[in-house]
């Protein structure tokens, strides 16, 4: 079966790929797991080295990477650049800071001299998308592989060429042989691969339905997971809030990755008093938005990463309007062979229907009216999902306040949720769990040992 890259402005197949049969699967799972064995024992300022190396290589590969990720996956140029080097950040961050956080802790328990160790546990199996594909691989390779652990790569099925040069970049790094190979499989075979000896969990990024079958296969085979999954995230607009910044922040985070993004403002729950100007302004932000050719550099918003994936959001924006929903800005399929959306704005979908409570992924607002502070909570806590939010308002001490209290594992106040290495990230509810970057992420895939001299 070929593994294939489309570009979704002309909706050509650019390259195609076979898929690993079951003995070359195996064969580089073998070569990650007898790597492991040399690369547990690496000192902790070789891995450091090591990670410095990588960010280099990503700086020096920005433009390369963009280029790819245009093609493959209608990032602009611009996006993709950024996106590689923020994947670098994340190489200077564990470098620096992860020996302190996988050093021995020693404490005295009883009068016994003891201490808590990190210690690696093998090989881990990363499942990743397409709409981020070098920084959601980088972000969970990155504190692994600095813990000591191996790394598999199998990555979203529409991005091979990113997904080898990934590890080309590692085979050029002065990381060691196969700590990090790319396996080119379909997702039928991540059961299997789940079952080798020398893998010993597996992270996931994606959707909730997939987020299920991978954990379930884990569990079968009594292995960590890490899941990161949708999301549905609650933009929160109170009447003291700024409403210029809030609106030019909140199209700007709907339109990012033509809206592919699993942690973006994708519900927004605006006060009676300030609904209508917020509401205005917002259409004027995403008026603004530059669609067009992902290689051009003035291009804001690409196509969508596919024709199916935009034929599938059509389907949810006619969804909403059979709610009752209404079309402020948007909502049709522009005519021409690329897979564009516009930004579109969508109101008075009933809070209580299916339209309403479905992750939307791609450039859709959905836009509710709250009447009382303590409502606007409630909407923003009634969704299966959990992963980002964000509170807006000119008092910052209540903004924090209300921001505790939202349902999520990323809250920003007056600020674009975004992703950083310094702070743990992931979800509740249906957008998955355990967390990635930070102590927290550095901290998942290795064997938390107590040691004690009796």
């Amino acid at each position: 079966m070929a593994i294939q890259s489309t570009n979704p402005m002309t909706g050509r197949v650019e390259k195609k790929f076979d898929e690993f049969i079951s003995a070359q699967t195996f064969s580089a799972i073998s070569a990650v797991g007898k790597a492991f064995d040399s690369w547990r024992n690496s000192p902790m300022e070789q891995r450091s080295e090591c990670l410095r190396n990588l960010a280099d290589l990503l700086r020096a590969r920005a433009d390369k990477f963009a280029h790819l990720m245009a093609a493959e996956m209608g990032k602009p140029l611009k996006s993709g650049r950024a996106e590689v080097l923020k994947s670098a950040t994340v190489c200077d961050f564990y470098a620096d800071h992860g020996p302190d956080m996988l050093a021995s802790k020693p404490l005295t328990v009883d009068g016994m001299q003891c201490s808590v160790d990190y210690a690696p546990m093998g090989a881990v199996l990363a499942v990743m998308p397409w709409n981020y594909p070098v920084w959601q691989v980088l972000r969970i390779a990155v504190p692994t592989l600095m813990a000591g652990n191996t790394m598999l790569l199998k990555h979203a099925s529409n991005v091979p060429q990113c997904a080898l040069a990934i590890e080309e970049l590692f085979r050029d790094s002065i990381f060691p042989d196969n700590v990090f190979r790319t396996l080119l499989i379909g997702a039928g075979q991540v059961e299997h691969v789940l079952a080798h000896n020398s893998v010993v969990g597996v992270c996931l990024t994606g959707s909730e339905a997939a987020g299920r079958k991978v954990a379930a296969a884990a569990g079968s085979q009594l292995k960590k997971s890490v899941m990161e999954l949708g999301g549905s995230d609650a933009f929160v607009v109170l009447d003291d809030a700024d409403i210029d910044k809030a609106a030019a922040i909140g199209a700007e985070s709907r339109c990012s990755n033509a809206g592919q993004a699993c942690i973006a403002a994708k519900r927004f729950i605006v006060m009676d008093d300030v609904y209508d100007e917020f509401v205005a302004k917002l259409k004027v932000c995403m008026e603004s938005v530059v669609m067009g050719d992902p290689f051009d550099e003035d291009t804001v918003m690409g196509p969508m990463a596919s024709h199916a994936f935009r034929d599938d959001l059509q389907k949810q924006v006619e969804s909403c309007l059979a709610e009752g929903g209404k079309i402020v800005l948007g909502g049709s399929i522009p005519d021409g062979q690329a897979a564009f959306y516009p930004p579109t704005i969508i109101t008075d979908v009933p809070f209580e229907s299916k339209a309403a409570r479905d992750e939307i992924f791609g450039p859709v607002a959905l836009v509710f009216r709250a009447e009382t502070e303590e409502q606007a909570m409630q909407m923003a806590n009634d969704s299966c999902f959990g992963l980002g939010g964000s509170v807006w308002t000119g008092d910052e001490e209540k903004g924090l306040r209300l921001a505790r209290r939202i349902e999520a594992g990323l809250v920003y106040v007056n600020g674009r949720v975004s992703s950083r290495p310094p702070l743990p990230f992931g979800g509740v509810k249906n957008s998955g769990y355990g967390r990635e970057l930070s102590t927290y992420g550095i901290r998942e895939f290795v064997n938390v040992k107590s040691v004690c001299i009796g």
